[in-house]
């Protein structure tokens, strides 16, 4: 006889397509990830720790969150480190809501969000973004009602890139005083979009942010919490004391006292790659839908062949349908060379 809750039998895990994914043998443009491997300091760091004999210890985090908060331009206390943005967005909707609240998550967006409003239950009401709209901030401020309690908003968007202006934030806020308003800022380096400077000014804000992006380390899970300081408090007494893994720690340490590496990085996606990108996509007349990250949904002609003759050239690439079911292919960016290979894929698709 079963013993969990009715509902989470109810429930579909969340799985993502992480089968056959090989760096050695792909070029891997379907997660988001960094396309490059992570500095030499990086890596340094690690070894010396493993060979340091201190594996058999529990963590000690130190002074990580000042670290963080100095990189943030916040306060210590305004920072709590998680597993990966993940267990932030997990912790943050389980102290907010109780079940049958209701919680606003703007669709298509990270799969996490609905999985962890369904584990606790939740109402979820989705206003849909649109290519031609964008953000939808109009269905967001008619759809809150005084049982929500979660609004959730990455910010840029994932799959479709969509950036969220701080206007926009500022009347959620203003419009759900009583409700706690998720902040996903997984992409901030590519983006520059923040509202990490509002959290003393509003008790219902908090941020979540990710150090698997960006500086290139999905496997070590390594994310972070900004909210004001009692928000900060509250969600440490649900989050276990050693949650986070020490090599989490050792490597950001390193990469934090060498930003040059990734911000390098992020200048060729952003400032190179990606204009090559869309200017190839405009001038083969593809629709793709503007983005503010190191990513771009595309919906090309026949998506599915696409999407086979790249995996036949070693690319992988992530089919996401959009809101018509119409399927696009979001294609994240590497470096000029990276974008260089797949954009010879799609001319040979093409024909061009």
């Amino acid at each position: 006889m079963a013993t969990f809750k009715k509902h989470i039998h109810a429930m579909s895990a969340y799985k993502p397509p992480l089968d056959g994914r090989d760096p050695a043998s792909h070029l891997l443009l379907d997660f988001n990830e960094r396309t490059l491997p992570v500095s030499e300091a990086v890596t340094q760091a690690l070894v010396e720790y493993i060979h340091a004999g201190r594996l058999q210890m529990y963590p000690a985090y130190a002074d990580v969150e000042t670290v963080i908060a100095e990189y943030c331009g916040v306060k210590a206390e305004q920072v709590m480190i998680t597993n990966g943005s993940d267990q932030g967005i997990d912790l943050i909707i389980r102290a907010s809501c109780s079940p049958g609240d209701e919680a606003i998550i703007p669709s298509p967006s990270f799969a996490m969000y609905h999985q962890c409003a369904k584990v606790e239950n939740l109402t979820v009401i989705e206003p849909t973004y649109t290519l031609s709209e964008g953000f939808p901030l109009a269905g967001i401020l008619k759809a809150i009602t005084s049982k929500t309690r979660i609004i959730c908003v990455a910010n840029p968007n994932n799959p479709c890139g969509t950036g969220v202006s701080r206007e926009a934030i500022a009347q959620i806020l203003a419009a759900a005083p009583h409700a706690t308003l998720l902040i996903d800022e997984c992409y901030f380096e590519y983006s520059g979009l923040t509202v990490c400077d509002w959290v003393e000014q509003y008790s219902n804000l908090v941020i979540t942010r990710t150090f698997s992006k960006t500086w290139g380390l999905p496997s070590l899970r390594l994310g972070f919490v900004v909210s004001c300081r009692e928000n900060i408090q509250a969600l440490l007494n649900v989050r276990g004391p050693y949650d986070i893994n020490q090599l989490a720690i050792v490597a950001i340490r390193a990469a934090l006292k060498n930003p040059a590496y990734t911000h390098d990085y992020v200048a060729e996606v952003m400032q190179k790659a990606k204009p090559a990108l869309e200017q190839f996509l405009t001038c083969h007349h593809i629709t793709f839908w503007p983005s503010s990250a190191n990513y771009i949904w595309c919906f090309p002609p026949n998506p599915k062949a696409l999407n086979e003759a790249l995996a036949a050239a070693g690319i992988l690439v992530r089919p996401k349908p959009n809101a018509q079911g119409e399927i696009g292919l979001r294609v994240t960016i590497g470096t000029v060379a990276q974008t260089e290979r797949a954009m010879a894929v799609f001319k040979q698709h093409l024909g061009v």
